[in-house]
């Protein structure tokens, strides 16, 4: 099954960074529903700026951490260099 870790630009300007196995799903729940994450229910409404697939739900997790413990500059660098923001 195909993973995917993707970045969400909140409405506050904040990113947040997670997994999932469907990016639509996931990014309608973290804009209307009870399902989304804590983090972005009090910063709707989020967009998808970035994406990327992983085989499976181990390596989505290990470049999830790698993307998590970058600096917030570091982040807006890999959304650049893959033109989705």
């Amino acid at each position: 099954m195909k993973y995917f870790v993707y970045i969400l630009e909140c409405s506050d300007n904040t990113l947040y960074t997670g997994i999932t196995t469907d990016l639509q799903r996931r990014l309608e729940e973290h804009n209307s529903s009870d399902k989304g994450a804590k983090y972005t229910k009090i910063r709707r409404p989020v967009t998808l700026v970035y994406d990327e697939v992983c085989q499976d739900r181990s390596s989505a997790s290990k470049r999830e951490y790698e993307i998590k413990h970058l600096s917030r500059k570091q982040k807006l660098e890999l959304l650049h260099k893959r033109k989705k923001i």
